[in-house]
């Protein structure tokens, strides 16, 4: 199998590792409460999902 002949050095592998950040998850307002939630998810707070009841919230 093949090897490396040399040690990478940090600053090459981490020159690589650039491009991998952390990303803030994109939210978006809820159309009936008006409240942030995820995009395409169910609003935790109301429960509603594209102007549907998809369940009732717990509190």
């Amino acid at each position: 199998m093949p090897n490396p002949k040399r040690k990478m050095s940090k600053s090459r592998r981490d020159k690589r590792r650039t491009h991998y950040k952390a990303v803030a998850p994109s939210l978006s307002t809820c159309g009936n409460c008006g409240e942030m939630k995820l995009a395409h998810r169910a609003c935790p707070s109301c429960g509603y999902y594209n102007e549907r009841s998809v369940f009732i919230p717990k509190s």
